[in-house]
Parts: structure tokens; sequence; C-alpha cells
């Protein structure tokens, strides 16, 4: 009997598109998973899969713009700087949204409940809900409620979902681990010229965002003074998730390794740059394609070949 293999899709925000390319390379090399799990963007990207609409989402990413990423930004004034309900109600209306338990095999989400602090799988219940609640960043993303609690991303417990994977039944597990590489990149001092007055690139989300919240800051005295200035708001931001969903992942892998490990380089792009699908598409086949040796002798020894 053939090892049931599962694909552990863990979270990273934009990095997130590493994952169809990854998943391309399994295709590549024959390998097709049984079962799909995924933290954060991780879970969006396996519904797709799983939902055999990963096709039109990789066309939909690979055509995203700056002003495109924009436009999906519902901001709040209330648990979040997103709600996120365009992304979401785009994803349900343009791609698979049906019961987790009528997908073509088995997929699981993972979110964490606000209030208690617990890990939650989304076995079940609708597609476009349990990637809502599973891509809901603390801080960026408003949390989205779910049978009397609410649910933020998955990445605060559990950024690469190899337990549930392995709970789900899966014999040999391959993990993509999106944040490996990541510590201190969005803090590495920028030259005194870049600093000084640098224009806003229009085709640079955070630059975009941010030359916006800086003019406000201006307007109310808040830029003020000749000392060393602090990181910008959402490069604070970044790092922090960095740091946590680094730190958690070492841990819980170490407690629960996957089988085979896949890490895409990808510290050179910014937490809300959707629209750099390319590199990261890139970077995840080529990460994969790495581990595809590994993987298949990990297989053959299972098969007792």
């Amino acid at each position: 009997m053939s090892p049931r293999i599962g694909l552990a899709l863990g979270g990273g925000s934009a990095r997130g598109w590493a994952h169809i390319g990854a998943i391309r390379a399994l295709a590549d090399a024959g390998i097709e998973p049984d079962l799909v799990c995924g933290t954060s963007i991780g879970a969006l990207v396996g519904a797709a899969y799983v939902g055999g609409e990963l096709d039109r989402l990789e066309a939909w990413v690979r055509s995203l713009r700056v002003q495109t990423v924009v436009s999906f930004l519902d901001f709040s004034l209330g648990g979040g700087l997103i709600k996120g309900d365009k992304l979401i109600e785009f994803f349900r209306s343009h791609f698979v949204d049906r019961d987790i338990r009528e997908l073509a095999r088995p997929f699981g989400a993972v979110a964490t409940d606000l209030q208690r602090g617990r890990e939650v799988w989304l076995r079940e219940g609708g597609v476009s809900d349990a990637v809502r609640a599973s891509i809901a960043l603390p801080g960026l993303f408003t949390p989205a409620q779910r049978d009397g609690s609410w649910l933020v991303d998955g990445g605060l417990v559990n950024p690469v979902p190899v337990s549930l994977c392995r709970a789900m039944g899966a014999d040999l597990v391959i993990a993509v681990d999106l944040n490996a590489d990541l510590l201190g990149r969005h803090l590495k001092p920028k030259p005194a010229a870049a600093r000084k007055r640098a224009p806003a690139n229009p085709e640079n989300l955070t630059d975009s965002v941010m030359a916006r919240i800086q003019t406000g800051m201006s307007q109310l005295g808040l830029n003020s003074g000749n000392g060393p200035r602090p990181p910008a708001m959402l490069d604070v931001l970044a790092s922090s998730i960095n740091i946590m969903q680094v730190l958690i992942t070492r841990s819980r892998l170490a407690g629960d390794p996957a089988d085979v490990m896949v890490t895409p380089l990808l510290a050179n792009l910014g937490l809300m740059e959707f629209h750099r699908a390319d590199v990261a598409i890139d970077a995840g086949r080529r990460a994969m394609e790495a581990a595809i040796p590994q993987l298949n002798a990990r297989l053959n020894g299972l098969n007792g070949t």
C-alpha cells in the first residue's frame, strides 16, 4: 500500500505565492499529495489547489499590480487595519467556495482562537470562511467570527501545519516553510541618502501605504526631531511577525518534524508585496525541485524499494 503523502503549506503573507511554484514542481516530478493542510496564505493556496483552481489562481496572482493590491485594502478602525472582506468576497466569487468536505481530497486550515489562545483545525464548513479565519493576521486583518469565537491567523500557534497533516492520516509530510531566512530583513538600515526625502515608488506597496501614513504624521508634528528615526510602522510589524513565526516554527517542528522540509529563499519579499508573484513562484519551484531527490528517497524507503 502506498504511503499517504501530506503537504503542509506554511504562512508568510505575500511570500505564500511560493507555494504555487512548489506544487508545480511536485506535479512535474509525478508526486501528488493525498491531503493538504495550510496556515494563513498556505490555506488560501492549498484550498485553491485542492479545489482544482490552481491554474486560475496562478494566472490571477501573476497579473497583480500594486494598484490592484491596494484596491483590496478595505481599511478598518477596529480589530485590525484591514477588514479583509473585499479579498474574501473576490476569492468566494472567482474561486472555489463550497464545503471543505466536498473537496476532491482532504483539506484542513489552521486558525487561532483569540479568546482562548488555542489552535483551531478547520476541516468542515465553507472554504472561504476557513481561509478568511486562517489569514486574519493580528493587527493587520480583523478577526473572523466562527461558532461564537473570534479567530485569527493560525501562524500564531502553528505556522507550518505538519501536526495537522499527521492527524489527518499522512504517513509522509512535505512541509514548505516560508520564513526560514527572514529574521532582521525588514530592519536593515537604509543608506542616509535613501532616508532623505526618498520619493514614494508607485510600484512598491509599502511605499504607497507608508507615504499616506507619513503625511498624516507630519501634519501632526510626529516626525520632528533630529535623532535616529525608529523603523517604520509596517517594518516593525513585519519584523515582529517574522520573529514570532520563525521561533514558533522552530519549536513546533522540533517536536514534530516534517519528513521533507522545503525552505524557499524569500527574504527579499516584503510582507505585503503580493504583486511580486513571479519572484515568489520561482523561488518555491526551485526549492521544491532541490528537495525532490530526498523526497523520492523517503518514498522509496516507505515502499520498501
